[in-house]
């Protein structure tokens, strides 16, 4: 690996580094080398994650070659070296105080804001040449393997393994001590699904095995409310003295800070805390009437049993009543607004429940004496929620112990500056009031009051941090423009500062404000006009228009989830919305977090389809896809941003908020610097669009546009809040006709200059993500996606519609078909894909036209040509519905099908594949062929389309074995239809598809329109009984009797044939001949088939077919007058119709197996 020196420090890079890597490497080295605090930016895709890793691990180690050079120094008692002296060693290292020791070597924490993303970075510590000893921390939620524990929800969790620690009833953590230091755990890089993978495996508790990895680790990765909350730094032992602390994906530290520090204490939490009180009270005094209360309660070993006199838990009980009281005594004006009160009146209504400094301790060691009292209990009544929460609030409250001898009201009058009280109404006391909780009869009679104790000062918690004695703070991430404000809000100095460029170049990103929609009215996402009729339909507008220049994935982003209801509400009543699906249908992110992943999967698959126009994704500003979510290349071609995403004006925490700022500059006079209040508000709408936007450029390759669809990005000061590496490009635009303009041109540019995505790496991407939403949630990809795209689903406001405006309709027509369409009849002499794969074996491989190709031609029945002609830089596309030309004979369809199974399967299936083809051309072993397909394509629905377009070149006499498994494995059907001459015309029993349309979905729709629900589940059964038993009799019986009631059914038992094993064909069409009293070469029973050109079979695929044998002439007879005697009738004549070929051919013997 390359090599660089960066401060006189030596970093080992996995490849040459950029100049903006280089940068940032500097930055991050002055910040650990005169231990100072930084705020680094760095776009994505820049490498910043890499850059953090390989810089602070080459410092560690360069502080460690010090530490060894001084203690080899006072051995030979000198200087090792005449030209340098040991005082450069420590100097290049630390302008601070020298490293004299190992144990002085400053441990690295690594935050981030989940653990999905520590396991990205993880993954990229793996990718360096660095090996230093590696910790993950997580929760018993995510980390207990013990069968019991595992299943309770998370603080019950906590009590439980206590409790079986304390025991030592869990042999997984007996193990621990014992097992930490074997090899397989302790010298590899794990990230959290490795720990549990090898706890299990090991029989070793992964959450202690965590905490005991810490003390020796070099690099502890932790998500960063660990550390921010103080609860649980102390849960987690975490000792900060000392630390390098790098928060990654920072720009969420702010609103962590303060939710950390905050809390909103409910009367259902008071009266959960009540119920399980009054159930252990209630328990201790039967047990005290029977005489039995020592005996029952020290039967569990002290550390678990509840020491405690009855006494104690009565003044508890009175405890939590008196706040409840407290609480309700707080007098509120009429409306619904609530009062607020100065952080410090926190103490004096704690103080009236006798909640104080002094009792804190014994509080707080008997509500936890209790929960784990009733830890491992099921049933409502055993619900420790409430004294949970109380439990945490004390902690939250009382966080920081006063100094002796001083009273606890002067330290809550030093930190009540950060904090404010709002007492309110519960507003959303109806609504939770129909969850049935044991404890909601106590709270139903009366609307309650909620205690909110609210944090506005990030401060508070950075504060800590450094009191705690970390030695460098690096804040990081992608966006966290505009810096300066920033910093002012952490009111800690941050000496380092960097806003990095892109590493892209100027033809990979196009950035417009668009002011106007097409019919030139103003766009605008201000209160008073956002949901205008006027300014609705010209965004829907504006929209349309953009989806047809954006091609594969666009991503559209809303202020809000309201805003985002109402405007697709309005756009579907005035049919914008269906314009768009036509193009690109759409996805919604839902409000329920559960689904998000099934939406997300099922966009994702809709792009990468083959032949796909993609997709479009609507999403909220501060939601889940516009944080930290991938969308590169294909998958987020261009972002829109709706509107400037404000925070709730009327919200009392917004309010709060807001002039908690104003009174902190008022207070720190003209010379202070300190946010506004109005700066604040307009900073979080600017950091909330600077978050969306960076969902387009993902990595130096990628490029897409970014189109800013609100009047006031052409402001001044609303562009210049935007991201460093944004402004560049940023133009605004007068006419909506020019976005479009210049937008084709950047797409018909960036198209020819920039390299194509790996095709493997989007199918493994995608694919990967298929496996888990298959084995999580749904078994059918094509069900995922038709939910996915149902937008009632997930917008509420769609749901209750009139029928005449239901969008199912909408939503069915434009799904992705590729699975339903069928392959095109060869027009040409066809070659076989045997002898093409040969062809191309000599040949080496295909031309990059060829490549380029998408493998959806494989499955269009209308050809979709692509004409690109040159002039003036543009190109003209011309769709085609019946070509003129001629189509491409099998020898370039079988080329086309091998580049799609290429970029379908990895290179080792790939070559299963090619090497079950040549094993099935030299032998004909048709059952050894379908299992290797079978294992390559049948277990992933989306490899299903690729199944059915092999069947064009299975051998003419494996043909209808093909159909019927490729039935059974898909449930549809690959147009199985016999082929001969141009005078072959398919008879009574045969079928051929509807273009675009399977047979069999198509056949059985019909027969429930005509039969109802039970004829047709009486067919199907039979159909399943034929399908083992192979008796046709009793099947033509079933189908005989539902079809031939009416004459109008008639084509149904005629259109039966599709299901018609090849040996009882003869039987079934005299039989259809004999039932309808029509000849079966009658031209009245004929169904539509190619009859263009001549279709020859190859030499080498050629087999003996049937004997066409002479037409059935007899006179038309009632129907049911016949019933009786065809299912006397055995198949001893041999009546053969399947073929018109006038030359004599062998009979073909029967090759199928029972199914």
């Amino acid at each position: 690996m390359p090599r660089v020196v960066l401060n006189g420090v030596t970093v080992d890079f996995p490849f040459q580094p950029y100049q903006c890597q280089q940068e940032y490497m500097i930055k991050v080295l002055e910040c650990l080398q005169k231990g100072v605090n930084g705020i680094l930016e760095s776009p994505t895709g820049t490498g910043k994650t890499l850059c953090l890793l390989c810089t602070t691990l080459a410092w560690r180690e360069h502080l460690r070659d010090a530490v060894s050079s001084l203690k080899i120094a006072e051995r030979v008692q000198g200087e090792l070296f005449a030209s340098r002296s040991l005082s450069s060693w420590n100097a290049a290292a630390t302008s601070g105080d020298p490293i004299a020791c190992y144990t002085d070597i400053p441990k690295i924490i690594y935050a981030s804001r989940t653990h999905s993303q520590l396991t990205q970075v993880i993954s990229e510590l793996r990718n360096t040449s660095y090996r230093p000893k590696v910790c993950v921390l997580g929760s018993r939620e995510q980390l207990c393997i013990h069968p019991e524990v595992k299943q309770e929800s998370n603080h019950m969790q906590i009590h439980l393994c206590r409790k079986k620690v304390a025991s030592r009833s869990c042999h997984f953590y007996n193990n621990v001590e014992e097992k930490s230091l074997e090899q397989e755990l302790a010298t590899p890089i794990l990230d959290i699904e490795d720990l549990v993978k090898n706890g299990s495996k090991h029989k070793v508790c992964p959450y202690y095995l965590s905490r005991n990895m810490k003390q020796q680790a070099d690099i502890i990765f932790m998500p960063y409310n660990y550390l921010l909350d103080a609860k649980s730094r102390k849960a987690h032992n975490i000792d900060l003295k000392g630390t390098v602390v790098i928060f990654d994906e920072a720009h969420n530290v702010e609103k962590i800070c303060e939710e950390s520090a905050s809390f909103d204490l409910t009367p259902r939490d008071v009266a959960s805390g009540l119920e399980a009180i009054n159930q252990v009270l209630e328990e201790q005094a039967r047990v005290a009437q029977q005489g039995e209360l020592q005996l029952e309660f020290s039967a569990d070993t002290p550390s678990t049993g509840l020491n405690m006199e009855l006494e104690d838990i009565a003044k508890l009980k009175m405890i939590l009543l008196r706040l409840e009281g407290a609480i309700d005594a707080v007098q509120l004006p009429g409306d619904d607004r609530g009062v607020t009160k100065p952080g410090s009146y926190i103490f004096e209504l704690f103080a009236e429940a006798q909640i104080t400094f002094q009792t804190k301790g014994c509080i707080l060691e008997s509500l936890d004496q209790i929960i784990q009292h009733l830890a491992g209990r099921t049933g409502v009544f055993t619900n420790t929620v409430g004294l949970q929460k109380l439990m945490d609030i004390i902690q939250i409250v009382f966080s920081v112990d006063p100094p002796e001898g001083s009273p606890g009201s002067l330290v809550g009058l030093g930190i009540s500056h950060s904090y404010k009280v709002h007492i309110h109404p519960e507003t959303s006391h109806w609504r939770t009031a129909q969850r049935s909780d044991a404890w909601s009869t106590t709270t139903s009679r009366k609307q309650g009051k909620v205690l909110s104790y609210w944090c506005f000062s990030p401060s508070h918690s950075m504060r800590e941090l450094v009191y705690q004695g970390v030695r460098t703070l690096i804040l990081t991430s992608g966006t966290l423009a505009p810096l300066s404000s920033f910093a002012l809000e952490m009111q800690i100095p941050f000496p380092v500062c960097l806003e990095n460029p892109h590493i892209i170049g100027r033809n990979q990103l196009w950035v417009g404000v668009v002011p106007r929609g097409p019919d030139g009215v103003q766009l605008s996402s201000a209160y008073d006009k956002r949901f205008s009729k006027e300014c609705l339909s010209s965004l829907g507008k504006a929209l349309g228009n953009i989806a047809r220049v954006v091609p594969q994935g666009l991503l559209v982003f809303f202020p809000s989830y309201p805003v985002m209801e109402k405007s697709l509400e309005f756009w579907r009543a005035q049919d914008l919305a269906k314009k768009v699906e036509v193009l690109k249908p759409l996805f919604v992110e839902p409000r329920n977090k559960g689904s998000f992943s099934e939406v997300i999967d099922a966009y994702y698959q809709r792009v990468a389809s083959p032949g796909s126009s993609g997709a479009t994704f609507l999403a909220v500003c501060r939601g889940k896809a516009s944080e930290g979510l991938d969308f590169s290349d294909m998958n987020g071609r261009g972002v829109i941003v709706t509107g400037l995403p404000y925070p709730p004006r009327r919200d009392p925490r917004v309010v709060l908020k807001m002039q908690f700022l104003d009174e902190l500059r008022s207070r720190s006079g003209a010379g202070g610097q300190c946010l506004s209040g109005q700066e604040w508000y307009q900073q979080q709408a600017s950091r909330a669009v600077n978050q969306a936007i960076g969902r387009v450029i993902r990595h130096r390759h990628d490029y897409g546009a970014i189109f800013l669809c609100d009047h006031r990005f052409a402001y001044a000061d609303a562009r210049a809040q935007l991201p460093s590496w944004v402004r560049p490009y940023l133009k605004v635009y007068d006419n909506f006709g020019h976005v479009v303009r210049d937008v084709a041109q950047f797409f018909r540019v960036a198209q020819k200059t920039m390299p194509l995505p790996v095709p493997q790496a989007v199918t493994s991407s995608v694919s990967e993500r298929e496996v888990s939403v298959k084995e999580a949630t749904l078994s059918s990809p094509l069900l995922s996606t038709r939910k996915a795209m149902s937008l009632d689903v997930h917008v509420p406001s769609l749901r209750q519609r009139p029928i005449g405006l239901s969008a199912s309709g909408d939503s069915e027509s434009s799904l992705c078909v590729e699975y339903e369409q069928q392959p095109i009849s060869a027009q040409q002499r066809p070659v076989g894909l045997l002898a093409a794969l040969e062809y191309n074996e000599q040949k080496g491989g295909a031309s990059e036209k060829e490549q380029a190709l998408g493998s959806s031609t494989l499955s269009l029945r209308c050809e979709k040509r692509l004409s690109v002609e040159q002039r003036g830089g543009r190109r003209k596309v011309r769709l085609v519905s019946h070509p003129k030309e001629p189509m491409a004979g099998t020898q370039d369809r079988a080329k086309l099908f091998m580049v799609a199974v290429k970029q379908a399967l990895s290179q080792a299936n790939f070559n299963t594949f090619t090497q079950a083809l040549q094993h099935y051309k030299g032998s004909d072993d048709f059952e050894a062929l379908v299992a290797s397909l079978t294992c390559l394509f049948a277990e992933d629905p989306k490899k299903h389309i690729l199944f059915k377009d092999f069947y064009q070149f299975v051998r003419p006499h494996h043909k209808q074995q093909f159909e019927d498994i490729c039935f059974q494995l898909t449930g549809q059907g690959c147009g199985y239809q016999q082929s001969g001459d141009p005078n072959n015309c398919p008879k009574v029993g045969c079928t051929v598809e509807k273009p675009g349309q399977p047979a069999v979905s198509t056949y059985l729709s019909d027969v429930r329109k005509a039969l109802g629900s039970a004829g047709c589940s009486q067919l199907m059964a039979a159909l399943r009984a034929y399908k083992q038993d192979d008796d046709l009799g009793k099947v033509l019986a079933v189908v005989a009797a539902l079809t031939t009631a009416k004459p109008e059914h008639l084509s149904l038992l005629q259109r039966f044939g599709m299901f018609v094993r090849p040996h009882h064909k003869p039987h079934f069409l005299q039989t259809c001949a004999d039932l309808t009293g029509l000849p079966t070469t009658s031209k009245g029973l004929e169904l539509p088939g190619p009859k263009e050109e001549s279709v020859t079979v190859p030499s080498e695929l050629a087999h003996e077919d049937t004997k066409p044998g002479p037409s059935m002439s007899n006179k038309p007879e009632k129907t049911q007058s016949k019933i009786s005697s065809f299912l006397r009738q055995r198949p001893d004549q041999s009546v053969r119709s399947d073929d018109c070929t006038p030359e004599p051919m062998k009979p073909m013997k029967p090759e199928r197996s029972k199914q």
